[in-house]
Parts: structure tokens; C-alpha cells; sequence
């Protein structure tokens, strides 16, 4: 199982609409609006980096209201 946090930009004012969708996507684990530099952070895990990838750029990056996302994967080293 592979994990990632994925932080993202929003328009203003849009952060709790876009962490209520991105937390309806299967493989997302928690979606919460956040203060800082980046609007929502998102807990998301899949079977391997390939659908991770898919999962991020088909459905998590294509939601309205995102100007900005960054992916930090999780290492367990």
C-alpha cells in the first residue's frame, strides 16, 4: 500500500467545498481544510504509485476550485 498527503491551493473561499469532494473519492482517506500556505491537506492511498498517480492527476487535481496542488509521498525508511 502506498500513502501520500497531498496539499492544495484553492480560489479563495472554495477550501471547505473542495475538501467535501476530495473526500468523497475512493482512496482518500481524510480531506480537511486547513489555515497555512496551502488550503486543504488530503490523506489519500492506493495499491501502488502507478494508481496513486492516476489517482491524484485524473481525479483529485481535476476538482474546480484548485489552483495549486503538491504531492509528498509517505517513506518509510
Amino acid at each position: 500500500m502506498v500513502q501520500a498527503y497531498i496539499l492544495i491551493q484553492t480560489d479563495v473561499g472554495k477550501a471547505a467545498d473542495v475538501a467535501a469532494a476530495i473526500g468523497a473519492i475512493e482512496g482518500v482517506t481524510s480531506a480537511e481544510d486547513v489555515t497555512g500556505p496551502y488550503d486543504v491537506i488530503v490523506r489519500a492511498e492506493a495499491r501502488n504509485v502507478d494508481e496513486l498517480g492516476r489517482l491524484v492527476v485524473s481525479q483529485v487535481q481535476n476538482q474546480p476550485g484548485i489552483t495549486r496542488t503538491l504531492t509528498c509521498p509517505v517513506v518509510h525508511i
